[in-house]
Protein backbone atom coordinates (compact mmCIF):
# COMPACT_ATOMS: atom_id res chain seq x y z
CA UNK A 1 0.00 0.00 0.00
CA UNK A 2 1.34 3.51 -0.87
CA UNK A 3 0.68 6.43 1.68
CA UNK A 4 0.28 9.24 -1.47
CA UNK A 5 -2.90 10.42 -0.99
CA UNK A 6 -5.76 10.61 -3.87
CA UNK A 7 -5.75 13.08 -5.88
CA UNK A 8 -8.80 14.53 -7.25
CA UNK A 9 -8.77 15.93 -10.85
CA UNK A 10 -11.24 19.16 -11.29
CA UNK A 11 -12.21 18.85 -15.02
CA UNK A 12 -14.26 21.03 -17.47
CA UNK A 13 -17.49 19.45 -16.34
CA UNK A 14 -17.02 20.17 -12.66
CA UNK A 15 -16.52 23.72 -13.80
CA UNK A 16 -19.81 23.88 -16.03
CA UNK A 17 -21.94 22.26 -13.16
CA UNK A 18 -20.60 25.37 -10.95
CA UNK A 19 -21.58 27.76 -13.54
CA UNK A 20 -25.05 26.19 -14.53
CA UNK A 21 -25.47 26.02 -10.82
CA UNK A 22 -24.66 29.97 -10.01
CA UNK A 23 -26.44 30.90 -13.09
CA UNK A 24 -29.70 29.00 -12.58
CA UNK A 25 -29.90 29.98 -8.76
CA UNK A 26 -29.42 33.83 -10.18
CA UNK A 27 -31.97 33.74 -12.54
CA UNK A 28 -34.37 32.40 -9.98
CA UNK A 29 -34.11 34.96 -7.58
CA UNK A 30 -34.12 37.44 -10.26
CA UNK A 31 -37.66 35.97 -11.30
CA UNK A 32 -38.61 35.55 -7.99
CA UNK A 33 -38.22 39.09 -7.10
CA UNK A 34 -39.80 40.31 -10.40
CA UNK A 35 -42.78 38.53 -9.37
CA UNK A 36 -43.16 39.67 -6.17
CA UNK A 37 -42.45 43.14 -7.31
CA UNK A 38 -45.50 42.76 -9.87
CA UNK A 39 -47.16 41.06 -7.70
CA UNK A 40 -47.71 43.86 -5.02
CA UNK A 41 -47.39 46.98 -7.38
CA UNK A 42 -50.88 48.70 -7.81
CA UNK A 43 -49.90 50.51 -10.87
CA UNK A 44 -49.40 54.51 -12.05
CA UNK A 45 -48.60 57.16 -9.68
CA UNK A 46 -49.86 59.30 -12.61
CA UNK A 47 -51.00 59.43 -15.68
CA UNK A 48 -48.32 61.23 -17.59
CA UNK A 49 -45.22 61.96 -15.38
CA UNK A 50 -44.45 65.06 -17.91
CA UNK A 51 -47.88 66.58 -18.04
CA UNK A 52 -47.62 66.20 -13.95
CA UNK A 53 -44.24 68.35 -14.05
CA UNK A 54 -45.55 71.29 -15.62
CA UNK A 55 -48.25 71.06 -12.50
CA UNK A 56 -45.38 71.20 -9.71
CA UNK A 57 -44.59 75.04 -9.08
CA UNK A 58 -48.30 75.20 -8.33
CA UNK A 59 -48.34 72.07 -6.08
CA UNK A 60 -45.57 73.99 -4.44
CA UNK A 61 -47.38 77.05 -3.97
CA UNK A 62 -50.38 75.42 -2.69
CA UNK A 63 -48.23 74.01 -0.20
CA UNK A 64 -46.65 77.41 0.89
CA UNK A 65 -50.04 79.16 1.09
CA UNK A 66 -51.23 76.02 3.34
CA UNK A 67 -48.00 76.36 5.56
CA UNK A 68 -48.84 79.76 6.09
CA UNK A 69 -52.39 79.07 7.58
CA UNK A 70 -50.57 77.52 10.26
CA UNK A 71 -53.36 74.72 10.78
CA UNK A 72 -52.65 71.64 13.03
CA UNK A 73 -54.69 68.57 11.97
CA UNK A 74 -55.19 65.68 14.13
CA UNK A 75 -56.42 62.85 12.70
CA UNK A 76 -57.71 59.65 13.94
CA UNK A 77 -59.96 56.61 14.36
CA UNK A 78 -62.25 56.41 16.75
CA UNK A 79 -63.65 52.67 18.28
CA UNK A 80 -66.35 52.32 15.19
CA UNK A 81 -63.78 53.30 12.65
CA UNK A 82 -64.73 56.16 12.06
CA UNK A 83 -62.44 58.91 11.63
CA UNK A 84 -62.06 62.15 13.36
CA UNK A 85 -60.71 65.33 12.33
CA UNK A 86 -59.53 68.50 14.27
CA UNK A 87 -57.93 71.43 13.18
CA UNK A 88 -56.11 73.63 15.41
CA UNK A 89 -54.56 76.98 14.56
CA UNK A 90 -52.96 78.55 17.82
CA UNK A 91 -53.92 76.02 20.58
CA UNK A 92 -57.65 76.32 19.61
CA UNK A 93 -60.04 74.17 17.02
CA UNK A 94 -61.12 75.99 14.11
CA UNK A 95 -64.64 76.65 13.17
CA UNK A 96 -67.31 76.77 10.64
CA UNK A 97 -64.98 73.99 8.30
CA UNK A 98 -65.77 72.45 5.39
CA UNK A 99 -64.06 68.53 5.55
CA UNK A 100 -64.12 66.03 3.04
CA UNK A 101 -62.32 62.83 2.38
CA UNK A 102 -61.18 59.92 0.03
CA UNK A 103 -60.09 56.79 1.27
CA UNK A 104 -58.58 54.09 -0.94
CA UNK A 105 -55.86 51.50 -0.53
CA UNK A 106 -52.69 52.30 -0.66
CA UNK A 107 -51.80 49.70 -3.34
CA UNK A 108 -54.93 50.29 -5.63
CA UNK A 109 -56.48 47.27 -4.83
CA UNK A 110 -60.19 48.43 -3.75
CA UNK A 111 -62.12 51.34 -5.03
CA UNK A 112 -61.76 54.69 -3.26
CA UNK A 113 -64.37 55.87 -1.01
CA UNK A 114 -65.93 59.03 -0.26
CA UNK A 115 -66.61 59.56 3.50
CA UNK A 116 -68.66 62.53 4.61
CA UNK A 117 -67.94 64.56 7.82
CA UNK A 118 -70.58 65.64 10.54
CA UNK A 119 -69.61 67.94 13.32
CA UNK A 120 -69.32 66.71 16.55
CA UNK A 121 -69.71 69.09 20.31
CA UNK A 122 -66.03 69.14 20.97
CA UNK A 123 -65.29 71.39 17.66
CA UNK A 124 -64.11 67.95 16.00
CA UNK A 125 -65.37 66.34 13.06
CA UNK A 126 -66.17 62.99 12.44
CA UNK A 127 -66.75 60.70 9.47
CA UNK A 128 -70.18 59.36 9.16
CA UNK A 129 -69.69 56.00 7.06
CA UNK A 130 -66.60 53.70 9.04
CA UNK A 131 -63.35 53.53 7.29
CA UNK A 132 -62.75 49.85 5.76
CA UNK A 133 -60.80 47.52 7.34
CA UNK A 134 -57.19 47.48 6.45
CA UNK A 135 -54.82 49.91 5.25
CA UNK A 136 -56.24 52.52 4.00
CA UNK A 137 -54.81 55.85 2.51
CA UNK A 138 -57.14 59.29 3.34
CA UNK A 139 -56.85 62.52 1.55
CA UNK A 140 -58.27 65.05 3.22
CA UNK A 141 -59.13 68.23 1.89
CA UNK A 142 -60.16 70.95 4.79
CA UNK A 143 -61.37 74.13 3.46
CA UNK A 144 -62.47 77.53 5.23
CA UNK A 145 -63.94 80.13 3.41
CA UNK A 146 -61.17 80.75 0.49
CA UNK A 147 -58.77 78.97 2.82
CA UNK A 148 -57.80 74.93 2.31
CA UNK A 149 -55.69 72.89 3.33
CA UNK A 150 -54.82 68.79 2.12
CA UNK A 151 -53.65 66.20 4.30
CA UNK A 152 -52.66 62.64 3.43
CA UNK A 153 -52.13 60.12 6.13
CA UNK A 154 -52.10 56.52 6.20
CA UNK A 155 -54.52 54.23 8.53
CA UNK A 156 -54.44 51.21 9.61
Amino acid sequence: MSDKPIRKVFTGWHMTTILVGFFAVVITVNFTMARLAMSTFGGKVVENSYVASQHYNVWLARAEAQDRLGWIPKISLDGDRHVRVEVRKDGRSLTDLRVAATASHPLGRTAPATLRFEGVADGAWRSVEPLAVGRQRLDIVVGRGADEARYRMDMK
